[in-house]
């Protein structure tokens, strides 16, 4: 089994950092097909960098498809491009939030989010009720921290984000806290262990569920709004069936 991970941002640290996280959680006999969309923004820290970052996140989507992949998985929890991707895949392709949103109201019955700066909470506000969990999601929580700062260790991003998974506890009323940032992946375990709370992380989630998906027969649906582009003159993909 073949699950393409590709990180929309041109961080390579941050890919290697989704990508450790990916093989862990990965079943043997899995294969994690990473990659990095070049000449993206470096961090997608809103609804400009996601526009900037779906040209690039489309082919990657269309290449991982003539290399077999038997899903996909967009690692930023911002979701960027996923129906588009849905049009360009017939592999099944999973988001970050909807995956670890899914696996918190499976888990938990009310959540809470904590990510990085403050501008992506309407964000992921509005992708929590899009995705029907509106109701379930509590609140989401920012630490007020750049996506890249939460790689860098001497800067307390640890502890910030400790803090709010603590607050989500213990104000929102949440029985798990969801990592609203796919660059927090690798401090699931450490937080669940220290503040006593179901922490769930998106790589670990959609990763889990693309696998899930792929050993089924299910491929995505092109009876309709995930048609196939049609073939356009200077268009993404001008071959497009």
């Amino acid at each position: 089994m073949r699950i393409h991970v590709v990180n929309p941002n041109a961080t390579a640290s941050m890919t290697a950092q989704i990508g450790r996280v990916a093989r862990r959680v990965a079943r043997p006999g899995t294969e994690i097909d990473l990659a990095t969309v070049a000449g993206a923004p470096v961090s997608i820290e809103g609804y400009a960098d996601e526009a900037l970052s779906v040209p690039g996140l489309l082919a990657a989507i269309r290449a991982a498809e003539v290399r077999g992949a038997d899903a996909h998985v967009i690692a930023c929890f911002d979701d960027p491009g996923l129906d588009a991707a849905r049009e360009v895949a017939a592999a099944p392709v999973i988001g970050l939030c909807q995956a670890a949103m899914q696996a918190a109201t499976i888990l938990s019955a009310r959540f809470s989010v904590v990510t990085t700066l403050p501008r992506s909470v309407p964000i992921i506000e509005d992708l929590a009720d899009r995705y029907g969990m509106g109701r379930r999601c509590r609140r989401v929580r920012a630490i007020d921290l750049p996506v890249l700062a939460v790689e860098d260790a001497a800067g307390g991003a640890h502890e910030l984000i400790a803090a709010a998974t603590r607050a989500a506890r213990d104000e929102d009323g949440a029985e798990a806290v969801v990592l609203g940032c796919a660059g927090m992946a690798e401090l699931c375990d450490r937080l669940t262990a220290e503040t006593g709370i179901l922490v769930i992380d998106g790589v670990t989630a959609a990763v889990t569920l693309a696998e899930a998906l792929a050993a089924t027969t299910y491929r995505t649906s092109k009876a309709g709004a995930y048609a196939a582009p049609r073939p356009k003159a200077g268009g993404l993909f001008p071959e497009a069936a």
